[in-house]
């Protein structure tokens, strides 16, 4: 009676990762690679997920004809990777967004500010290589501004990276972020990055890099403004 109460409870057992995709569902919000889900996760089931993780990347090495067992090599890889996925190259879909402590702009500030480079990484959403790169932001901020302090900038570049993206959409999520916290008058945003998805397949190009913008607000309207941002960045330092 005992062993048909735990097939039973067995059977009935819902992974977790199908518990929060019902919620977001539910709430009929979308859970696309770049998206930050942690509103949907309740507490304890992130590492329910990695255990999940875990016995999944376990039958992807199985099906690589990997011997996980007596390869000493590979024999925690399934752990490490859910581990690297969860807690750091994907962090920023399953934490919410960094605390930032946000300042009046009491002097009245409103000339030029430079944030960069900050270094940052992600990966391709495509093929889950590496995206390695240096982000610039510039902010005009008027007298009702919102200051945040250096680091803060890079806290929140880490948090929208630190997901599977794409480059162009990635500095769209960051410079709405940007504009959210700092209201400026104006925003610019500018990415060089290396995308491994070149360099370890398909033409294994190693040089090729892509750099792109998202300009708001004044830095679009104001041509000169953007020309002394782009000039001053001066992306070969």
């Amino acid at each position: 009676m005992a062993d048909s109460a735990n097939s039973t409870q067995a059977t009935r057992y819902t992974p977790v990762s199908t518990q929060i995709r019902d919620r977001i569902r539910k709430a009929q919000q979308r859970f696309h690679a770049n998206d930050n889900i942690s509103a949907f996760i309740e507490p304890g089931e992130l590492d329910a997920l990695l255990d999940e993780v875990e016995e999944k990347m376990k039958a992807v090495l199985e099906s690589l004809v990997i011997d996980t067992e007596s390869d000493h090599n590979t024999q925690d890889t399934a752990r490490r990777v859910a581990k690297m996925y969860l807690n750091e190259v994907f962090r920023g879909r399953y934490v919410p967004v960094p605390s930032v402590t946000e300042f009046p702009n009491a002097e009245h500030l409103n000339e030029l500010m430079i944030i960069g480079p900050i270094t940052v990484r992600s990966a391709c959403s495509h093929h889950f290589c590496p995206i390695l790169g240096r982000l610039w932001i510039g902010i005009m901020p008027n007298e009702h501004s919102n200051l945040i302090g250096l680091s803060k900038y890079s806290r929140l570049a880490e948090w929208i990276m630190s997901r599977p993206q794409i480059q162009e959409e990635a500095i769209t999520q960051m410079a709405n972020l940007l504009m959210d916290k700092v209201s400026p008058d104006g925003l610019a945003v500018v990415m060089e990055a290396d995308h491994f998805c070149m360099h370890w397949r398909g033409v294994k190009d190693s040089n090729t890099k892509m750099i792109n913008s998202v300009m708001r607000g004044t830095f679009l309207t104001d041509a000169s403004q953007r020309r002394e941002f782009l000039s001053l960045i001066n992306l070969h330092k």
